[in-house]
């Protein structure tokens, strides 16, 4: 589900339509979460699929760290990539801006922690990195994580309009991590690999 505080935009032909901000969105917000309405397709389901089918789903999903693909039911599906992205996944199934989002601006991902299946050529943001690889998660967890951490004591000090569509244990988790009783699992716990020899 993604944050309410949104809506489905035209943004350019090159892009086609993302989800801005409707208001303020505060660094430490989670601005979607995975909730009971989203479908996961496993890889005998994708396969047993019509090509026209399989476009669509190649196209709207993201592939979690079992393999499954999963199609947001909302416009979750329509946020973009960014090399500099505002928000980020977590390993809890939710996302978190790690900045503040204005009203206007372009909710982002970085599509490198999604688990693609191929290598693509993102707009040139003037990034170091300029094209997204399937393994991205394994070279850059770690600074993703240190984006993530400087924003995690923030999730329950701010009003998180996403709340109700978690469940308590996640819920419990999070503050656990925030009070310093167990450590904030890294973004690597996403990360899905077809040879696990390459682990």
């Amino acid at each position: 589900m993604i944050h309410p505080h949104t809506e489905l935009k035209f943004i350019s032909k090159e892009v086609g339509y993302g989800v801005v901000a409707t208001q303020l969105i505060p660094a430490g917000t989670i601005t979607w979460t995975l909730d009971k309405l989203d479908r996961e397709f496993s890889q005998d389901d994708f396969d047993q699929m019509d090509p026209i089918y399989q476009d669509i789903l190649e196209f709207y999903t993201f592939r979690n760290n079992h393999g499954r693909l999963v199609l947001c039911w909302d416009n979750g599906r329509y946020v973009n990539h960014s090399f500099n992205s505002n928000c980020l996944s977590t390993a809890y199934d939710f996302e978190i801006a790690i900045r503040d989002i204005h009203p206007g601006e372009q909710l982002t991902d970085d599509y490198g922690y999604l688990n693609i299946s191929s290598p693509f050529r993102g707009i040139d943001e003037g990034t170091r990195r300029k094209v997204v690889y399937p393994d991205d998660l394994k070279k850059y967890h770690k600074t993703w994580d240190n984006k993530i951490k400087k924003v995690f004591p923030k999730i329950t000090k701010l009003d998180q309009p996403l709340r109700h569509a978690m469940n308590d244990p996640t819920w419990a988790q999070i503050n656990r991590v925030i009070q310093g009783e167990e450590e904030m699992q890294s973004i690597l716990a996403n990360y899905f690999s077809k040879h696990p020899e390459a682990e």
